[in-house]
């Protein structure tokens, strides 16, 4: 492939990366590379560099399709080097948002206060962005927790080395893919490393996919899941009486949902009276509105193109009661947990828009405490292996978890502090 080709595909990802189509079928076909692309800006921005250097190096400087080739360079170690700069404001924006949802003084309930070394970046860990071994945590692998063969087991995060732990956190991961497809091993290891290491337990899932299980078979497993870990928890190490959920893309919405909906007799078949509370919820780049009832227009092509056909089998005209319950933003009730949303500012799967009017109406219902994160630059699935985002993401989270942990240990309790005006502004952006 000649060099003015290669730049030309780099350019054309780097664009992609910069200003992604939001369109239904275009932002489907243009996230993959946006989010690999992204994600692996330094990596990338170097492999630029040294491919323009060689080029150089070779005497190839005359010659249209030479120059061609290095100015579409330039251009796009410009827009990456834009595009690393944002991975680096993650840090502040995370933090900005820990301050805002829970005021300045929310160190204080943190075991110790992070130092800049705490918070930069690992570039060692970069080199191997798909390395998720973790010398600190240990795995007991495929527990069952369902009758729904391999689709109903679990795997255990420990920290390695620690034989007798009790009374532990617990963190339950719950994997995306469309609610069609995924693995419990494929999403969510960064955070789940980081927290097992720390002391938590970590309890990561698969559950029934359509199209052979259509809804609600999803969200049931979840909360049997749930269900499973207050009753046996205790027997690795955790606490069956505090459990926060996480999960990304169709994990943040039956994350949501999950953390909504306790006890809900339809989600609970045959196990209606388990308690199925969660502490607070964590959900990354999450689906808020499966009924389109905020008249989004991603929400309402993702109802009647995907998941009518594919998931729910079932139309909207049909059954829209089923959509409704489904969408955890017609779900909030001032008794809903603790929430820490987080969306991409360049989602082309799933628009922010569900994510600013989701933590709106939390912020206008519920009486607990509502932190929300807008990631500037990030895509869908920011978070699936180390990049840059996803270590500040990651170290993000295990401050709201620990201050969230003891908070809740010590008796105390937070509400989100955010004015009137600040749902409004969100509310504003939505629209």
């Amino acid at each position: 492939m000649s060099f003015l080709r290669r730049q030309a595909i780099v350019a054309a990802l780097t664009a992609n990366t910069l200003r992604p189509p939001r369109g239904q079928r275009s932002g489907l076909a243009a996230f993959p590379a946006g989010w690999i692309f992204g994600e692996t800006a330094p990596q990338m921005l170097a492999l630029t560099a040294v491919d323009a250097v060689a080029h150089l190096t070779k005497g190839r400087r005359a010659g249209w399709r030479a120059k061609a080739g290095l100015v579409l360079a330039g251009a796009s170690a410009l827009g990456l080097t834009r595009v690393v700069r944002e991975s680096h404001r993650a840090k502040d924006d995370f933090e900005e948002a820990l301050v805002e949802g829970l005021g300045v003084d929310y160190v204080e309930q943190l075991d110790d206060v992070p130092s800049p070394a705490d918070l930069a970046t690992p570039w060692r860990r970069l080199v191997r962005p798909f390395n998720f071994a973790h010398e600190g945590v240990r795995v007991i692998r495929n527990l069952p927790y369902s009758e729904a063969g391999r689709r109903g087991h679990l795997d255990i995060y420990l920290p390695a080395g620690q034989d007798a732990i009790k009374d532990a956190p617990v963190l339950l991961q719950v994997h995306g893919g469309a609610w069609t497809l995924g693995q419990k091993e494929h999403q969510g290891r960064p955070l789940m490393n980081q927290m097992a290491a720390k002391g938590w337990v970590c309890v990561a899932i698969n559950y029934r996919l359509a199209p052979r299980d259509p809804w609600p078979a999803h969200v049931v497993d979840v909360k049997r899941a749930i269900a499973w870990i207050k009753d046996n928890i205790a027997d690795y190490g955790g606490d069956p009486d505090y459990l926060v959920i996480t999960g990304g893309s169709a994990g943040g919405h039956l994350t949501a949902l999950a953390a909504l909906t306790p006890g809900d007799p339809a989600f609970q078949p045959g196990f209606e009276d388990a308690d199925t509370s969660v502490q607070a919820a964590v959900p990354f780049y999450g689906v808020y509105d499966f009924a389109g009832s905020t008249g989004l227009g991603n929400a309402i092509s993702m109802r009647d193109g995907f998941l009518s056909p594919r998931v729910m089998q079932t139309t909207w005209k049909d059954a829209p009661e089923v959509y409704e319950a489904a969408s955890p933003i017609l779900r909030v009730t001032p008794d809903a947990p603790d929430f820490f949303v987080i969306h991409g500012e360049r989602d082309s799967l799933v628009s922010v828009d569900q994510a600013r009017l989701f933590v709106a109406e939390l912020r206008r219902t519920s009486r607990k405490s509502v932190v929300y994160a807008e990631v500037p630059g990030a895509q869908h699935a920011f978070d699936v292996f180390h990049s840059i985002r996803s270590t500040h993401a990651v170290r993000a989270v295990d401050r709201y978890l620990t201050w969230h942990w003891n908070t809740w240990r010590h008796g105390l309790e937070a509400d989100s502090g955010i004015e009137p005006e600040e749902i409004s502004r969100l509310d504003d952006a939505a629209g």
